[in-house]
């Protein structure tokens, strides 16, 4: 295990670069600080109307490479120009650019057409093995998060409000949604199922239960069975907070060691200010 971060593949070398894959939202910018703090060499292939534009301004030029999306074969022109030893991919990319709006380039084009079946999953994994066949190491994405994951027990105090029965009601919902690729949450209160994550994202969930009763509901995230963390990590941060604030949830349960907190003291703080129970679960 590398002293680095339990993540890491035993034989990561901290001397070459890792290059930061940067999507939206405050996932990247906590995994370059988090690299950055490990005295990683750091370097960003980040995509027009995606990244965060702050972020691309906090790399020299030289160290950065600015691409629309579905330009595959320029970003992996980029990783291999910056001499990547390892690459880790860190923020959503639009869910509808997927489909729509994308902008692929022949290699990109070439994938696509070779897939079955397209979804993010296939999408991504595709775009993985391409990194691997590189010589780069495209590392699961929580590598040097350790700090920011979710732990066991009751994360926001002494007590949890949702009874052992409940509790485990939705966990077996979530799981069976994740086991059934629907997605990796749900919303279940006293055994009734509000609602369920798909294609829309969590923060729709949560806005179509809170239209039901939502006093006792609880909201559960999990992972997949098989999960390739290497491109698909569940994240909850404050904006995740700040949707169940508008939609009277106010008790949450997440799998431990696998669900990532952005960042972890910053929504803990958050979450006992607004009364919302935080729970992590094996």
């Amino acid at each position: 295990m590398s002293p680095l971060s339990a993540f890491l593949p035993p034989r990561f070398d901290p001397r070459r670069p890792v290059t930061l894959i940067a999507g939206q939202g405050d996932y990247p910018r906590l995994a370059a600080a988090a690299i950055r703090a490990a005295g990683v060499p750091l370097r960003l292939i980040a995509f027009a109307g995606e990244t965060p534009p702050d972020l691309v301004a906090a790399f020299a030029e030289a160290d950065r490479r600015v691409l629309l999306v579905g330009q595959l074969g320029k970003m992996l022109r980029a990783l291999q120009d910056f001499g990547s030893g390892a690459a880790l991919m860190a923020g959503q990319i639009t869910p509808r650019r997927l489909f729509k709006g994308l902008h692929p380039d022949l290699k990109a084009a070439k994938i696509l057409f070779s897939l079955r079946r397209r979804n993010a999953e296939t999408i991504f994994g595709a775009i993985a093995a391409e990194i691997e066949l590189l010589g780069v190491t495209l590392l699961d994405a929580r590598a040097f998060l350790d700090a920011h994951l979710v732990t066991s027990g009751c994360l926001t105090g002494k007590n949890f409000p949702i009874g052992p029965d409940h509790l485990a009601h939705g966990i077996h919902i979530a799981r069976e949604c994740a086991r059934l690729d629907i997605g990796q949450g749900c919303v279940v209160r006293h055994g009734t199922v509000l609602a369920v994550e798909a294609f829309e994202g969590t923060d729709e969930m949560l806005r179509r239960a809170g239209t039901f009763k939502a006093e006792g509901a609880l909201f559960v995230k999990t992972v997949k069975t098989a999960q390739d963390f290497r491109f698909d990590v569940p994240c909850v941060g404050l904006r995740t907070l700040e949707v169940m604030r508008e939609a009277g949830l106010t008790a949450a349960a997440f799998t431990a060691g696998q669900v990532l907190l952005l960042d972890r003291p910053a929504v803990l703080a958050q979450a006992k200010r607004d009364g919302i129970h935080l729970l992590g679960f094996a």
